[in-house]
């Protein structure tokens, strides 16, 4: 799971910003458009209607602006002076919406145009956002069903949603909509490009994993891995069911159900699914399967003395390890809780497992990882670990109980080091997150490299690979994005943009991190560098909001990313319901129609002008021959674009399944998709996941048709 020590709350007012675009339609060049009815309600005709204040903030605004002007004798201008700056209407009466659809205005970008604004209601997280077009009006009309269906409405925003000052911007003609409202004409979306015959690698089904997905989701998902992980797999012993809950829940033992993790790989041969299983590295495990509270625990009161924290609910005698005058507990004894352990134990239990499943290459179970999240071992284990990992310690220890797995299983898969985030990769628990006197007495050279460094040297002298996999984590360290709702609009523009730190090597990580991540290709050249052919994962990641469209969409867009980029192996942390929109994510990719069928199994290249509006991921299928395109809306306006596809010969027409705001119970198979030789222009509605399955006109493609070979 995710532990961040390092949390940067961003100052400044986050009322309701969103990335999710609308179009602005019919443009008038200054000439005045017919009335509205005249049911519709003004809050703005030349000055604001009685009732209405302006509570703007970090924002200049003249509400009675000469030029230029829509209808009228005024306008309102709008010039954000701070990052989040907003134009703030409130009124001290609420406006019953049970007569009104919508909300209508116009909007002049000024001289330079092409501001970046989010418009919503109330505060309650739905947004809009508009691009103003320079030296012209349009009209922008938005259903309140976008807007989050509100019963009433006291505050209108329109809000910067680009993080800095911006030109000034005109409003006019701002209206509630009496009526139901046409559906709005879908705006022109970027230029989309395909070619069969580019960029060519295979797509691992391994990247489409989790970690303790139900048998309902296994199955349907044909879930390809799923993984036994997190903190309490630390100090799992698997001879008597009993874990250490760490300080996710006061250092307690905790049984676990007799045969646990028998049962979790039982599940998995169910359902066809590989195991990845979670072994200890840290030297400790459970001592004893208690029948029942009161639990053995770490840092128990009556030993240690009183604390700030300690299990009110089960056992109030387990503290949290930290005194009542804010210093840790010291000098504690790992044997209240736990027995030491060597690698003789994990051979033992990986002895146990073959035997009863056989090998890796038999069926039995493939992957192990090396522990979890090493580098805080002092932090979420400290009662038995409580001096910080180095870089010594853990080359030393994965030299020595990697070594065992593959001693007792040669075919058996390892991944390591299995580290928390971004402070980790670069240096070990005793530097912190800086260069530290471990880092320079290691020729300054950053902890994952050095760790690949050291796994090379390993097989070089002893001619036996031990680690097959470098695994690390990741969970996107802005603010509310990982394992949280959706959240208001400010977050779910930055969840649609945040996933750009997986490749993007010009994005600048919003967060305590302030820089790029570019974490595949970065994972990439360390090995390249350092150990050749160690193959890529991501045992933990999660980019939250799974509940909702908005986490279905940046899921969706992490997968894509994932097969296009590379990556050997993925499981996502903390599974979404079988019936939430996350889940949908992955249907789309791995059980489209129900029935088995499945994004291709070979990335081809594909590009969109503007991947934050669209973006789009292509593969081959082997067993039909077919082209697969996944193209993602992530803006609140229907786009068309046109689709250029080169070195494909595809039939005449297309399948077409979607899944969308407009029914979050289901993937619906849309109607066929006409094509031609040269491509397709298509449109796509707003937050929305759409495949296109492209037959081959030829019985057999030379581009598609080869499977490329995943190897494990």
């Amino acid at each position: 799971m995710i532990h961040s020590p390092i949390i940067k709350i961003f100052s400044g007012l986050f009322l309701a910003i969103a990335g999710l675009m609308v179009g602005l339609s019919h443009p008038n060049s200054g000439i005045a458009a017919a009335p509205n009815s005249t049911t519709d309600l003004a809050v703005y005709s030349d000055g604001l209607t009685a009732g209405w204040e302006n509570w703007s903030w970090d924002t200049t605004v003249n509400l009675a602006a000469a030029s230029p002007v829509h209808t009228g004798s005024a306008s309102v201008s709008v010039k954000f002076n701070q990052p989040w700056a907003g134009l703030y209407l409130h009124s001290d009466t609420p406006i019953d919406t049970s007569n009104y659809s919508g909300l209508r205005f116009w909007v002049h970008g000024g001289s330079s145009g092409g501001q970046a604004v989010a418009v919503s209601v109330n505060d309650n997280g739905s947004t809009v956002a508009i691009t103003p077009q320079a030296n012209t009006w349009n009209q922008v009309t938005i259903a309140l069903a976008n807007l989050g269906s509100p019963a009433s409405i006291s505050d209108i925003y329109w809000q910067d949603s680009s993080g800095g000052p911006q030109p000034v911007f005109y409003l006019d003609d701002i209206t509630f909509v009496y009526s139901n409202l046409p559906t709005p004409p879908p705006g022109t979306g970027p230029a989309l490009s395909v070619d069969a015959a580019a960029g060519r690698h295979a797509i691992s089904p391994y990247i489409y994993g989790m970690n303790f997905a139900s048998q309902a989701s296994a199955s349907a998902l044909n879930l390809p891995v799923d993984r036994w992980g997190g903190n309490s797999t630390s100090r799992y012993n698997w001879q008597n069911d009993t874990t250490n809950t760490g300080s996710d829940w006061y250092f307690e033992n905790v049984p676990d159900a007799a045969g646990a993790a028998d049962a979790f790989v039982d599940q998995d041969r169910l359902t066809g699914t590989k195991t990845l299983m979670t072994v200890p590295l840290i030297g400790w495990v459970a001592k004893s399967r208690p029948s029942g509270h009161p639990y053995d625990c770490g840092f128990k009161i009556t030993k240690y003395g009183n604390q700030q924290g300690n299990d009110s609910q089960w056992d109030p005698n387990c503290g949290n390890g930290i005194l009542t005058n804010g210093n840790p507990v010291i000098g504690n004894d790992p044997l209240d809780t736990s027995i030491a352990i060597t690698p003789a134990f994990v051979t033992g239990w990986i002895n146990h497992l073959t035997g009863k499943y056989g090998s890796a290459a038999s069926g039995g179970v493939m992957f192990y990882d090396l522990d979890n999240e090493p580098m805080l071992w002092n932090s979420t284990h400290r009662d038995v670990h409580p001096s910080p990992t180095t870089y010594n310690e853990l080359r030393d220890k994965t030299w020595a109980y990697a070594a065992a797995i593959k001693a007792a299983d040669p075919s058996a898969q390892t991944l390591g080091p299995v580290l928390w985030g971004w402070c980790a990769y670069l240096y070990s628990a005793l530097d912190g997150c800086s260069p530290g006197t471990d880092y320079s007495s290691h020729g300054n050279v950053n902890f994952v490299p050095w760790y690949l460094q050291q796994m090379q040297a390993y097989e070089q002298q002893h001619g036996v690979r031990i680690l097959d996999y470098l695994d690390l984590h990741y969970y996107p360290q802005a603010n509310g994005v990982t394992l949280s709702t959706a959240g208001n609009a400010a977050t779910q523009a930055l969840r649609l943009r945040s996933t750009r730190s997986l490749w993007d090597p010009s994005y600048v990580d919003e967060s305590w991190i302030n820089q790029a991540v570019d974490l595949i290709p970065r994972m990439k050249s360390w090995v390249a560098n350092a150990y050749p052919g160690t193959k890529l994962a991501i045992s933990e990641y999660n980019w939250g909001g799974l509940e909702s469209i908005n986490g279905a969409l940046a899921q969706a867009d992490v997968l894509g990313i994932f097969g296009r980029e590379g990556l050997d192996l993925a499981t996502l942390w903390s599974p979404p319901a079988i019936s939430d929109p996350g889940m949908f994510a992955f249907r789309i990719y791995r059980n489209y129609d129900g029935q088995g069928s499945a994004f291709g199994e070979t990335s081809l290249q594909a590009a969109s002008l503007n991947q934050d509006q669209l973006a789009i991921y292509a593969a081959g299928r082997a067993g039909d021959g077919a082209l697969t395109l996944m193209v993602i809306n992530k803006t609140a306006q229907a786009l068309t674009s046109a689709l250029s596809l080169a070195h494909f010969s595809p039939g005449s027409s297309a399948q077409v399944y979607r899944y969308s705001s407009a029914n979050l119970t289901a993937i619906v198979h849309a109607a066929d998709q006409p094509l031609t030789s040269g491509g397709f222009s298509a449109t796509f509605p707003a937050n929305s996941i759409t495949l296109i399955i492209i037959p081959s006109s030829t019985a057999f493609s030379h581009f598609i048709y080869l499977p490329l070979i995943i190897q494990p």
